[in-house]
């Protein structure tokens, strides 16, 4: 069974860093896209990274670029997004989702349960 777990969110105070893991088990890893996603409350899930895990490309979109870093450990399966200079705009609940090149879009993509980062200011 794919299963995809989420770790690593807290509470950090504005400008300061964290690191989530997305730890996945249960299939090959080789050929995947691993996107991370956030939602904020009241709004609507975000995407935020996602990596090839075949060759590494990544992608980032809006705010995260320049400061988050997304990275994959094959050998352990897992993915990293490393968020630094966070802003309370970036406090929601960050998802992983898991599929074939989809980045997160497809209806079969497998998702985590998240984990919520504060951001206080």
């Amino acid at each position: 069974e794919m299963r995809i777990v989420e770790s690593g969110g807290g509470l950090v105070q504005a400008g300061g860093s964290l690191r989530l893991s997305c730890a996945a088990s249960g299939f090959t890893f080789d050929d995947y896209t691993i996107a991370w996603f956030r939602q904020a409350p009241g709004k609507e899930r975000e995407g935020v990274s996602c990596i090839w895990t075949m060759d590494g490309r990544t992608t980032y979109e809006g705010s995260a670029k320049g400061r988050f870093m997304i990275s994959v450990d094959k050998e352990k399966k897992i993915v990293y997004l490393k968020m630094n200079k966070l802003k309370p705009e970036d406090a929601g609940v960050y998802y992983c989702a898991a599929d074939h090149q989809t980045c997160g879009m497809a209806p079969g993509s497998v998702w985590g349960q998240g984990t919520p980062v504060t951001v206080s200011s």
